[in-house]
Parts: C-alpha cells; sequence; structure tokens
C-alpha cells in the first residue's frame, strides 16, 4: 500500500502501514535497553505514530526464553502494537511470526537487518545478512506467508550495505517489495561507519526513486523536527524513523507532530518541566520493573536529560547513583526549575563512536547467492 500526500506545506504524507495509519509519520526506533514499555508510553504521551519495542531475536521467542517474553510487553492502550524481530534463518522465523499471529503477540512486525555490532555481523546476522540475497528473500517471504493470515504487515529495515565496496540496500529494497514487504526503512549508514560520521540522506532519496509500491522511511540523524522536515523534502520518504535523537528528550515526538501539522514547534523545556518527565519516566519504569530495580534502569539517561544544563558535579553524580523515587524527588528539588533550555543540548546525542571494519564469517562475501544458514548466528538473547 503507497503512501499518499498530505498538505504540501509540511512535504508530509499520510502513512500506512499494511491497515495502520502511522499518524505523524514518525517511528521510533528499537533501542535496546531504552524502548522498553515505560520509554514507549512516554514518548506515546508527546505524540501520535508508531513506536516499536526493543529487539527481540525470533530463536529466543519460539524458545520461550523468560527474558525474551517479558521484554514483549505492551501497554493495554498501546496500538498497533508493534515488535521488531532479528532473525537469519527462514524456518526459525516463520515459527516466530507465526507465534505471533496464533497468541496475538503483536499487531506489526518489523525485522532487523540494520544491527552492525560486531557479535552480530561476525556471524553473519544483521547488517552483514542483507548481502545473501536469496536468503535475505527468503526469510522477508517466511515472515510475510506466516503474518498474511492476521493481516499482520511486516516491514524490513536496513542499511546502505557492508561499506563502501559493498552495497546492499537497492537490492534489499527490491527483494523486501517483491516479498510482499509493507514498507523499508534505511538507516543512511553503512555498517562499517555503525553510528559515526554523517548518514547518507542521498541514498534514501534513491531507494524513494526505486521502491515505488510501498513506504520508504528514512532513518539517520534526525535530532531535532526540523532535520525531519528537511529529510522528507531532500528525499521525498513517505516517513521517518527516530532512534538517538530523542534520548533525554521524549518530547521531540510532540515537536514532530507540530512540524508535521505546519503548527509552530514549541520551545525546548525549562529545567521544570525537564525535572517533571524525568519523574514521570522513573514512574513508569517502576511501575514496569518494581521500584529498585526501575530507578537503577532509570540512572543511564541522566545525562540525556541534564545535558548542557548548570548542574553541579556532586548533584549530576546522585542523579547517577539514584535507587528510589524518594530519592530522585530529593535530587530534583535541589534543580532550578526556571532554567531555560539550554542551546548546547541541542544537536546529535547518544551513541557515536568510530568506524571500523566489518568483522564478517570465513569467506561471507565469496557468493552472494549462497542460501546456507550462518551458523551460530541465531542468538538467542532479544535487546540487542
Amino acid at each position: 500500500m503507497t503512501a499518499l500526500d498530505l498538505p504540501a506545506a509540511t512535504g508530509a504524507k499520510t502513512l500506512r502501514i499494511g491497515p495502520h495509519v502511522v499518524d505523524p509519520p514518525v517511528v521510533l526506533a528499537p533501542m535496546a535497553g531504552i524502548t522498553n514499555v515505560a520509554f514507549r508510553r512516554l514518548c506515546r504521551e508527546y505524540g501520535a505514530g508508531l513506536y516499536v519495542c526493543e529487539m527481540i531475536t525470533s530463536r529466543a521467542l519460539v524458545e520461550r526464553h523468560p527474558k525474551t517474553l517479558e521484554m514483549i510487553t505492551f501497554d493495554a492502550d498501546e496500538h498497533p502494537r508493534s515488535m521488531q524481530l532479528y532473525g537469519v534463518d527462514p524456518l526459525t522465523m516463520g515459527k516466530a511470526v507465526r507465534m505471533i499471529v496464533e497468541e496475538d503477540l503483536a499487531d506489526h512486525v518489523d525485522m532487523n537487518f540494520g544491527c552492525p555490532v560486531p557479535k552480530v555481523t561476525r556471524k553473519g546476522g544483521g547488517s552483514a545478512l542483507p548481502y545473501k540475497r536469496r536468503l535475505f528473500a527468503d526469510i522477508v517471504r517466511a515472515a510475510v506467508e506466516a503474518a498474511e493470515p492476521a493481516g499482520i504487515p511486516v516491514t524490513v529495515k536496513f542499511r546502505i550495505g557492508i561499506d563502501d565496496e559493498h552495497i546492499t540496500y537497492l537490492d534489499a529494497g527490491r527483494i523486501a517489495e517483491d516479498n510482499g514487504a509493507a514498507a523499508v526503512a534505511l538507516h543512511g549508514r553503512t555498517a562499517s561507519q555503525r553510528y559515526s560520521g554523517t548518514a547518507d540522506w542521498s541514498a534514501i532519496r534513491t531507494l524513494k526513486e526505486h521502491v515505488t509500491s510501498i513506504p520508504v522511511l528514512g532513518n539517520g540523524d534526525i535530532f531535532s523536527a526540523d532535520d525531519a522536515l528537511r529529510m522528507v523534502a531532500e528525499t521525498g520518504c513517505d516517513g521517518v524513523v527516530v532512534g538517538r535523537g530523542c534520548l533525554g528528550r521524549p518530547w521531540l515526538f510532540r515537536d514532530l507532530q507540530a512540524a508535521f501539522t505546519g503548527q509552530p514547534v514549541p520551545e525546548g523545556p525549562n529545567l521544570g518541566e525537564v525535572s517533571r518527565v524525568l519523574r514521570r519516566h522513573g514512574e513508569l519504569l517502576a511501575d514496569h520493573m518494581g521500584e529498585e530495580k526501575g530507578l537503577r534502569d532509570l540512572r543511564k539517561h541522566m545525562s540525556q536529560y541534564l545535558r548542557g544544563f548548570p548542574v553541579g558535579s556532586d548533584l549530576r553524580q546522585g542523579f547517577g547513583l539514584v535507587s528510589s523515587l524518594a530519592q530522585l524527588d530529593d535530587l530534583l528539588a535541589q534543580l532550578d526549575p526556571h532554567v531555560p533550555f539550554p542551546v548546547d543540548a541541542e544537536g546529535p546525542r547518544g551513541r557515536q563512536g568510530s568506524a571500523g571494519k566489518v568483522v564478517l564469517p570465513e569467506g561471507w562475501l565469496d557468493d552472494p547467492d549462497d542460501l546456507t544458514v550462518p551458523s551460530g548466528a541465531e542468538i538467542d538473547s532479544s535487546g540487542g
């Protein structure tokens, strides 16, 4: 199903993924250890869109690993329920999606072929796998065929390629389209870039020119509402996928909602409002995990929430050791709520790292038509 034009004032489109209308055309990217049910709810409170849970390994789902089953929790009012699957074996992927259908576990399945992490690519998984074109096609087709009876759309996310010498995204887009994917998403980097440098939005434009019957989503370097509008204008993509840009900044979805509807984008929140959001995040994590575990999980978000604000080192250290809501309240009470949102908080955030050689299985590049399922790549732990 293709995307339809919206008012040209924003350059945006009505994004349809199978039966689901995604308005605004914004997708929260799955992030390991981040996009649990608490963070997704926090983001949803700022605007509509599609919010994807942490990556789930198809084998772990089929084998009912306790941690994986815990990770596929959704709010009662979360719709559509969106689950990202990782897999390298058409047989296991088909079983996983049939399980999702039979047990009504999700309303949308996204497939991860974009992970650049060495522990994944060295086994032939993630962003290494689209190089094996026939195997990639079989995996996509297995998921689509298993999902079809329930009308569950399957989407596919991938990168530009392994490196500059092994570009795969146009083949991946065509293959996904031909095998029934409801949409494709391109992260405008190669696996060798990881999260370094600048995303190549021109590749998103090229993919959009080649994949014409299903929506094409763009991903990479969207850190503000303006970035999202520029990506749509420059590439013609049907929607955007936001990952690192919302870390410690869930109100980005409010900004995106405004931008895509032609409304003024709100000013960044002052420290008092950031404190309120941080407290809400803590509450949701406590509800989801229990107070002690939830507040420990919140620690990883502190530097992103407080980025650029004049908060002393002792206070920052306290936030980094928080273990209860009462302790969090005491720390928040020491912040000046009137401090305006700082310019230093804008721009790229999250992991960036440096580019590097992609670790692949021996002989991986010898035959792109090889259908052999990579040995040991069907990892049994979810979350990335």
